[in-house]
């Protein structure tokens, strides 16, 4: 809150307020100072008061308080000329009173502010504008709307907050500026899904669903010569699958009939020297049992190949 000076050196009057266009300063508008009769001026170097002169604008009509600085003592008596959007801010109209008195403020440490538009960030750099613009202002007072020109346009700007109290002096300060967003700032809206693309990744995926599952190291195993191997894998993500092979193999070989088996009941008659020795002697062939397929096939894998043998002939025979 306002530091107020004490009752002896209190300047406190009522005037009749007008915008500055009035008196052709109407540059006036790019600040918050204000024109005072040359009578304000007289009482005030007689209270020896601190410089620079600042001051409380009071509206009890409407319940508004702003604050501000002075330029000139030049306005007619019982009259004083404020910015129009000062005026704005206190709800004053053309001719209404308010009442006037000066004021201690501290120096400003912080400050929020809080542009109308969004249009105001688009300004190339509007950092340094600001600074320039708050040249022209003395003091800033939470709750007010500020008018901030540049190039031909008018940007309006709400005090949000102000430390280290409700009204700052902003003159020979370091003041740390903080934004907030626009008051016209909406957050982008999120995209909506297409509602045709969300039925086709519906689609695909009932399609997906239907489609049976691969499953690695399933079937019958066999060996490289065609033949059902003996051993099974049990590797199969199947738990039922070893008992459904085993069952396979079975089958297919009960199938097939043993030729070795019902070669090795079979025999056959071998007629050779031996054969005709043995008749010889015991006037009866002689019977000798056949071999079996399998050992006949295995004395042949045994026997070698044995080159340049067997029986010489000449040439004359």
């Amino acid at each position: 809150m306002a530091r107020l000076i004490p009752d002896i050196l209190m300047f406190e009057h009522s005037y009749r307020c007008y915008p500055v266009s009035f008196i052709d300063k109407a540059h006036l508008e790019n600040g918050d100072k204000i024109i005072m009769p040359p009578s304000a001026l007289d009482h005030l170097a007689s209270l020896h008061i601190e410089y620079p002169m600042l001051f409380e604008l009071r509206n009890s009509s409407a319940s508004r308080v702003t604050h501000c600085g002075v330029l000139e003592f030049i306005a007619e008596e019982g009259l004083i000329f404020l910015p129009y959007w000062m005026m704005e801010n206190m709800l004053l109209q053309e001719g209404d009173i308010v009442q006037l008195k000066n004021v201690s403020l501290e120096k400003g440490s912080y400050v929020k502010l809080q542009p109308h538009t969004s249009d105001f960030l688009d300004i190339t750099n509007p950092k340094a504008i600001l600074e320039t613009s708050l040249r022209n202002y003395s003091c800033l007072t939470t709750g007010d709307t500020i008018m901030v020109a540049y190039n031909n346009k008018k940007y309006y700007i709400d005090i949000v907050e102000t430390k280290p109290s409700s009204a700052i002096s902003i003159i020979e300060t370091d003041c740390e500026v903080d934004f907030a967003p626009p008051l016209d700032y909406k957050e982008p809206e999120k995209p909506q899904p297409n509602l045709r693309s969300k039925k086709r990744a519906l689609e695909v995926e009932e399609v997906a669903q239907k489609i049976p599952k691969f499953n690695p190291f399933t079937g019958v195993a066999r060996r490289l010569d065609g033949k059902l191997s003996t051993e099974l894998p049990t590797s199969g993500t199947d738990p039922g699958l070893k008992q459904k092979q085993q069952e396979a193999g079975e089958n297919v070989c009960s199938s097939k009939p043993s030729t070795s088996a019902s070669r090795s009941h079979s025999g056959k008659l071998v007629f050779g020297s031996n054969a005709n020795q043995s008749q010889s002697q015991k006037g009866t062939p002689k019977v000798v049992p056949v071999k079996s397929s399998e050992e006949e096939t295995q004395k042949v894998e045994e026997a070698k190949f044995e080159a340049f043998t067997g029986k010489s002939y000449s040439l004359k025979g």
